[in-house]
């Protein structure tokens, strides 16, 4: 059986910023509960609730320089929005909850 090679965590690009690097932790520290979050709202299919978590993320994350979370965080906010198939919205979530899962604030030890 073939092992999957883990997936790279993803850094800010302000995490390195003495004057910056506090917050972009803080924020990285809250993202298991937002995902958390993300995942209640798709189990119960608060499909509008789920929407505007997606939203406020995909901003926030762009904020303290998390871009590649933005677009995944967008593909959610979409497929709700346009109506898309249950699992296609639980495929986006679950790939936006991955994202979370590798963020961190600064490359330093």
């Amino acid at each position: 059986m073939e092992k999957t090679k883990p997936l790279p965590y993803v850094y800010s690009r302000l995490g390195d910023d003495p004057e910056l690097a506090e917050i972009v932790d803080l924020f990285v520290d809250e993202i298991p509960q937002r995902a958390s979050v993300l995942l209640r709202q798709l189990h119960e299919k608060d499909w509008e609730a789920l929407r505007r978590t997606a939203h406020q993320l995909k901003g926030a994350a762009g904020s303290y320089g998390f871009e590649p979370v933005s677009p995944c965080a967008a593909r959610v906010e979409a497929a709700i929005r346009d109506g898309l198939p249950e699992e296609q919205i639980r495929h986006s979530v679950m790939e936006l909850v991955d994202i979370c899962g590798r963020l961190r604030g600064s490359r330093k030890i």
